[in-house]
């Protein structure tokens, strides 16, 4: 008689990647998908540029765009960058009135936050000037600064410092009077004074939210870059553009404009890097 067939094993229950290949996974699915956008986003781009419906004045290339850029990190021609100075002279003019404009509204908002977040009087004094401001865009207020304070480096860094100081105030306002009242109330039993409740209980409370306010008002700041420096603001990324734009120079803005927004990227990943080295507990129970 013909031998019967060994009886099927069991299905076992499914494999699952092991938690390094898992790992693995996650780390090339971020990079991974970030880069694939991107190249799907250079292969349209050069296939609208190709087309033929548009003038490369219009629409350029990305080859003619990276031209530019090699054109303005170089010296070539006997021409040094653009305008006398490199990309990077360029980028690091205008980090400078970032960093000193908005360091200064980020700053003064913090202080604003705290003590209208503590003092009932001052908030309802100063939030409703706060909120106008928030609600104005840059251009309504700077040609009034350069009347003031003419068309050097102040009515820029003042622009800045205006752009950044609503988002952190609002925030950290925001934040202050969300603070645990119980936590609040053991600490002046326990004895503490209204300082040492302000610094170890009111202000690691509102650190997180302050934190978002900053990134914020860093955005903001960058978005006002380019209003900044309308006028007079050469030698700086902004004032690139705008310089470049008026002379129909669309490789040369797409570079400033590229520029401005990778330069952000940083920034930004570098303060969510803070956020996490600072306040680690955030988003965990």
């Amino acid at each position: 008689m013909p031998e019967a067939d060994p009886p099927a094993l069991a299905a076992g229950p499914p494999v699952r990647p092991r938690p390094r290949a898992r790992g693995v996974l996650a780390r090339v699915r971020r990079l991974g998908l970030p880069l694939g956008s991107l190249l799907l986003f250079l292969v349209l781009w050069q296939l609208v540029a190709a087309s033929g419906k548009w003038s490369e004045t219009l629409v350029p290339p990305p080859a003619k765009v990276w031209d530019a850029f090699i054109d303005v990190s170089t010296t070539h021609d006997g021409v040094r960058g653009y305008n006398g100075k490199y990309l990077i002279e360029h980028l690091a003019i205008s980090l400078r009135r970032i960093a000193i404009g908005g360091g200064i509204g980020i700053a003064a908002g913090v202080v604003f936050g705290l003590l209208m977040g503590t003092v009932g009087w001052v908030r309802s004094l100063f939030e409703p000037w706060i909120t106008f401001l928030r609600t104005l865009p840059p251009l309504a207020y700077f040609s009034l600064l350069i009347i003031w304070l003419g068309i050097n480096e102040e009515p820029k860094v003042t622009l800045l410092a205006i752009a950044a100081f609503p988002p952190v105030a609002v925030s950290t306002t925001a934040a202050v009077a969300a603070a645990p009242r119980a936590l609040i109330e053991a600490a002046h039993a326990l004895g503490g004074s209204r300082w040492d409740v302000m610094r170890d209980v009111i202000a690691p409370s509102a650190l997180p939210e302050t934190l978002t306010g900053i990134r914020l008002a860093v955005g903001v700041t960058y978005s006002s870059l380019v209003a900044a420096e309308l006028v007079n603001g050469l030698p700086g990324i902004g004032g690139m553009v705008k310089d470049a734009a008026n002379y129909n120079n669309t490789p040369v803005v797409l570079v400033g404009i590229i520029t401005i927004g990778i330069s952000g990227l940083v920034i930004d990943g570098l303060l969510l890097w803070l956020e996490r080295t600072v306040v680690p507990w955030r988003g965990r129970s």
